[in-house]
Parts: structure tokens; C-alpha cells; sequence
């Protein structure tokens, strides 16, 4: 009786480690994490129709009014940017307009990331009696128009004596309906339910939980609703228009007051928008990387 005979089997390609060399794999992934020339031309349109605003301004700022009402206002810029920035300038109220837009800016948008982030951990992670419904009423808030609020805001306002000052402005957005949804979004995805209850073993209380724990996991969304929130309290203009004096404004406030009664010049005006754009292109360049790491991670889920 003869034996049978053993077929040899052929073993599949092993890595260093002593599993299956991944080469196949990584290269199909690879193929496929390549974006396509389509894609490239399409964020290079997106590119340049955000960019083209901005640099029509500057055209437009750095030509003089004679150029601009002849009807052909080529996109080369002309050579009266710096003239026309200082007439903008030395004709408002601009530096301390810019530092009042700097101090309402930064302050709201503290206190709205660390009160929404608050919030969110609140509704995200803790246990309480009406928690849903008490969510959907903030999140309904964000259908209510704003002009709706506007004449009994002001008269709190007044009531108060703020009328003019930068605490009317400061005040009633200190927090709002979206950052709070934003970060209980995020904070849902984000902070495993372990890490909390590790802190309670180790006896944390409720706000030291908050700050040791759900805070710094927090961060990336965090620093996109703070950028977010900072660039819409710049570009305001609205409410600061009603509320403050003309010798105490914001930026937009002041740029305003280039327009004249009968007579727009739109060099100075669309200089100053540019001036007033600046410090926002600096915040982008400085904390661009974080903004894009908080929309990553909150929309992917974690």
C-alpha cells in the first residue's frame, strides 16, 4: 500500500513581524487615497472664487474715485492702497475701534467656548430629569430671527445704563443655541463614557471631571467654535450699529461712517474693509491647522 502523497501548499508572503506582508493591501489603499486631478481642479476653483472678494477690495482700494467711475476697473491693483489706508485712518476713530473689535471678539468667544463646552459636557455625559427636552428648546432657539430680540434687548440695555458701551455689546453673547449643540455633538463622540467613570472612581467631582477631563478632550472642537465664533463677532454689525456711540465703535461700525450722505467713495470704504480683514487673516494663518483638526474630528466618528 503506497503512501499518499502531501501536495505542497504554498504559504502566503509574511512581513518581518511574522504576518501576512500587507504590500497588496497598502498599495491598493494608496491608490485609492489619491485624489483625482478632477478633485484638484475643483479645490483650486473653490480656491480662487474665496479669494477673489477679498482681492477685488484690495483693486478697488488702491485705486482712486476717478478710475473707479470711468467703468473700466481692470484686476491689476493701482498704486493708491497705502494713501487711501491712511485716509481711512486719520479720518476715523480707526485704532481704538480696532481694539475695541479685539477686547468684544476675544471675550465673547472665551466665554461662548467655555460655557457651550460646559453645556455639552452637561447634556452630552450627565444624567438629569429633562435633559432632551431642555436640548431641543436650545436648539429651537436657533429658529427665533434675531431682529425679533432686538427692541426688548435694547431696552434691557437701557434699563441698565450700557447704552454705549462695550458691555451692550459683550453681554448678550456670551453663549449661544449652536456652540451649545456643537459641543454636545462633539463631546458625544469624543469623550468615551470610561474616562469619566474612571475620574469618579477616583472621587473627581462633576467640574473637576469638566476640567481635567471632558476640557482637554474638547480642545479641537473647542478651537473651531472659538475661531468660528470670533470671526462672526468681528464681521457683527447690526447690533453694535444700534447699541454703540459714534466715538466708541467696533470695526464695522467705524467703516460705516466712511459712507457719506450723498456720496460713496468705495477706495476708502472697500481699503478699510481690507484693513479690517487683516487681523482675521492673521487668526487663519496662526490657527488654521487646529480649525481643521476640530472639523475633522468632529465629523468623523470616533
Amino acid at each position: 500500500m503506497s503512501a499518499t502523497p502531501v501536495l505542497p501548499v504554498r504559504s502566503a508572503p509574511t512581513s518581518d513581524a511574522g504576518g501576512p506582508a500587507p504590500r497588496r493591501l497598502t498599495r491598493r489603499v494608496a491608490r485609492r487615497a489619491q485624489a483625482s486631478p478632477m478633485a484638484y481642479a475643483f479645490l483650486v476653483v473653490v480656491l480662487l472664487a474665496s479669494i477673489f472678494p477679498l482681492w477685488w477690495s484690495f483693486v478697488i482700494g488702491s485705486k482712486d474715485a476717478t478710475a473707479i467711475n470711468s467703468g473700466s476697473v481692470s484686476l491689476i491693483p493701482g498704486g493708491n492702497f497705502l494713501a487711501n489706508a491712511r485716509t481711512v485712518v486719520d479720518s476715523l476713530p480707526f485704532w481704538k475701534a480696532m481694539v475695541n473689535s479685539v477686547i468684544v471678539s476675544t471675550v465673547v468667544a472665551l466665554a461662548v467656548v467655555l460655557l457651550s463646552t460646559l453645556a455639552g459636557f452637561a447634556f452630552a455625559k450627565l444624567r438629569f430629569r429633562g435633559k432632551e427636552g431642555m436640548l431641543v428648546f436650545v436648539i429651537a432657539t436657533m429658529a427665533v430671527p434675531t431682529q425679533l430680540g432686538i427692541v426688548p434687548l435694547f431696552i434691557v440695555m437701557s434699563k441698565l445704563g450700557w447704552i454705549g458701551s462695550l458691555g451692550a455689546v459683550i453681554v448678550p453673547s456670551l453663549v449661544n443655541a449652536f456652540g451649545v449643540f456643537w459641543m454636545t455633538q462633539y463631546l458625544r463622540e469624543a469623550l468615551p463614557d470610561e474616562l469619566i467613570e474612571a475620574a469618579r472612581v477616583d472621587g473627581a467631582t462633576v467640574f473637576r471631571t469638566f476640567w481635567n477631563v471632558a476640557l482637554p478632550a474638547a480642545r479641537p472642537g473647542a478651537a473651531m467654535l472659538g475661531l468660528f465664533t470670533f470671526i462672526a463677532t468681528w464681521t457683527n454689525f447690526f447690533w453694535p450699529f444700534i447699541v454703540l456711540d459714534p466715538g466708541n465703535p467696533t470695526l464695522p461700525v467705524a467703516l460705516q461712517q466712511l459712507q457719506a450722505e450723498y456720496y460713496v467713495d468705495y477706495s476708502l470704504v472697500l481699503a478699510g474693509v481690507v484693513l479690517a480683514a487683516l487681523p482675521l487673516i492673521v487668526v487663519f494663518a496662526v490657527a488654521g491647522r487646529q480649525l481643521v483638526s476640530g472639523i475633522m474630528q468632529g465629523a468623523v466618528k470616533g
